[in-house]
């Protein structure tokens, strides 16, 4: 055991490291992807067990766990090849080694403590394109990988702190950005600096035994700490269904089942039950679909502290070759909204369970829009990326958040002052979704609109979800407004075939996307929802006076005109009449 002062000041220091490794990450990429989304995430790991040690706060939720898998598979394979050696980074992005999608690279580097292997450092970047039939990667009519892009296995980037040139050749000539992708490998490479100066500054204080103790009971403590908060779940086993609407080659809804089965500390999530593969790009790999689970757990019970200690009470069945285990050669451009729906899934098992502590479904898409071509000022060609925002499931305790991030990656939308000052494009507008949030007790947040047109000729696709399955509702609540998108091309609007998935449009001048996100699901019965903040949802535009009037069950005494806007007021002793009345006839 270690004294407790000793063990938070390590705890604080690793952390910090890896804190300071994402936001250099983040200062000094070249890609918006990574400056303005944060699509990135670095981590410290066991070089014995791969097990993570501690994850950076500012980059996605969704490598929580996803790279710890990737180094655990990643060790076998450089021990086979001689082993780690000083001044050696390893890179791969194989989506079936390391999860998630072709555009997520990772890199790993070795960190010597007197000649002696002490662990291992691992980043993830987001890589604005890596080739493939469509630019940006999200290829919604893709039947294999390659049409996703290109594969990466695991190479050596740095030998010996010499850059592999050959390598470094063969990825930028398969890819439509290579000055930018070699900037932002440049900033990663460089930032494992960052960490290894502030991993030796914390072994020359404490030294690497005392490190070593710290270390295994910081993982000791998140084990124990995650089994008392999975005790607390009541023991049996929790089930749920959900779909996708189509895998983006195939119009047929695509089966996700989930039962969590609880015992003691213990927490199984077995997926028996679930289609695939997917014919279309709706297919994540195994690591992720994990790794998911765990993101879902962190949001549930946030006190636990990051590292590999907290993921030993799970245990996993995943079918093979199911849409959450994917294999060669399988397409996984959807990962960015299959790892959405393992949250919903999760949320809504442990719903069942402990709802005082778990929200309704959030918006459940990803609904990445790439916007390509060549800017009509300078000549060059741009991609640009467009990640969802939308509303949050309601809890026990609150509303759901307006226009928040995916929760399983948290990749941010990026500015519209950047996007219009950046790309030939310009946003109509970019607002709530007013009337999406699910009605509840509680009610989901709502989603966002947004219409973005082009200035010139471009290529747009849309990979998306949530249209014919909505997000849906707890504990008596309601399920959101489905996912929407609209293209006016050639001045006429229309909705792609798969409604929400789109490959390679051909864009002119003045054409235009227009985009609303789901909200989320709404917690308990709309009609146990306090009557003032029915007013002040109806004040603020978000519900209509046709929705507080039906489902919420208000009586609204007054309106007045201010300014041109109408404003209400809501009776509150007959609303309670009301609702009364209305419970006693049914």
């Amino acid at each position: 055991m270690m004294d407790a002062v000793t063990l938070a000041v390590v705890r604080g220091a690793l952390e910090q490291i890896v804190d300071e490794m994402d936001l250099n990450l983040i200062h000094a990429a070249l890609s918006p992807i990574i400056s303005e989304t944060n699509d990135c995430a670095h981590g410290l790991y066991d070089a014995r067990t791969g097990e993570t040690i501690a994850q950076g706060g500012y980059g996605l939720p969704m490598f929580l766990a996803n790279m710890q898998f990737t180094v655990q598979r990643i060790i076998p394979v450089v021990e086979a090849a001689g082993g780690f050696k000083p001044g050696d980074i390893w890179i791969t992005n194989d989506p079936y080694l390391s999860g998630t999608h072709l555009n997520d690279v990772i890199l790993i580097s070795p960190h010597f403590v007197d000649g002696e292997l002490f662990a291992l450092f691992a980043n993830t970047g987001h890589w604005m394109d890596m080739g493939g039939s469509a630019p940006g990667g999200w290829v919604p009519t893709a039947t294999e990988i390659h049409q996703e892009g290109i594969v990466i296995p695991p190479l050596k980037l740095l030998e010996g702190g010499r850059r592999n040139d050959g390598v470094v050749a063969m990825i930028t000539a398969n890819v439509r950005l290579p000055q930018q992708l070699l900037g932002d490998m440049a900033a990663m490479i460089n930032v494992f600096a960052i960490g290894r100066r502030g991993l030796d500054d914390l072994v020359a204080r404490y030294g690497v035994d005392t490190l070593r103790v710290c270390i295994a009971e910081m993982m000791a403590r998140s084990e124990a700490d995650m089994r008392s908060y999975i005790a607390e779940i009541p023991d049996g086993s929790y089930e749920l269904i959900d779909y996708f609407d189509n895998d983006g080659v195939v119009d047929q809804r695509l089966e996700v089942k989930l039962k969590l089965v609880v015992e003691g500390s213990d927490l199984h999530f077995d997926f028996t039950g679930t289609v695939g593969p997917a014919v279309g790009p709706m297919n994540i790999s195994d690591a992720t679909t994990r790794s998911l689970c765990f993101v879902a757990l962190k949001h549930v019970f946030p006190e636990v502290p990051v590292n590999g200690g907290a993921f030993r009470p799970t245990s996993f069945t995943i079918p093979d070759r199911s849409i959450l285990a994917a294999s060669y050669p399988s397409a996984v451009g959807g990962t960015t909204d299959v790892t959405q729906r393992v949250v919903d899934l999760v949320f809504g098992t442990l719903a069942q369970a402990i709802p005082d502590k778990t929200p309704a479904a959030p918006f459940g898409t990803t609904g990445v829009v790439s916007v390509s071509g060549h800017h009509p000022d300078s000549g060059r060609y741009y991609v640009a990326v467009y990640p969802y925002p939308g509303g949050y499931g309601g809890s026990r305790a609150s509303d759901g958040l307006v226009n928040g991030t995916p929760p399983g990656s948290m990749a941010k939308f990026m500015s519209v002052e950047m996007s219009e000052h950046r790309y030939p494009v310009h946003f109509e507008y970019f607002a709530i979704r007013e009337g999406s949030a699910g009605h509840g007790e509680h009610r989901g947040g709502c989603g966002t609109a947004y219409g973005i047109a082009t200035d010139a000729d471009a290529v747009v696709s849309i990979l998306g979800d949530r249209v014919d399955h909505a997000p849906f509702g707890v504990q008596g609540g309601g399920p959101a407004a489905p996912n929407k998108v609209e293209l006016r091309t050639d001045g006429k609007t229309w909705i792609p075939p798969m409604r929400s998935k789109a490959t390679k449009v051909n864009f002119h001048k003045g054409d235009a996307m227009h985009l609303g996100s789901p909200g989320g699901g709404g917690f308990g019965s709309p009609m146990l929802r306090d009557p003032r903040l029915i007013e002040d949802d109806l004040n603020d535009g978000l519900i209509d006076l046709q929705t507080a009037c039906d489902i919420y069950g208000v009586v609204v005494a007054d309106t007045r005109t201010i300014l041109d806007r109408t404003v209400y007021r809501v009776d509150g002793e007959a609303t309670r009449a009301h609702r009364e009345s209305r419970r006693t006839a049914a």
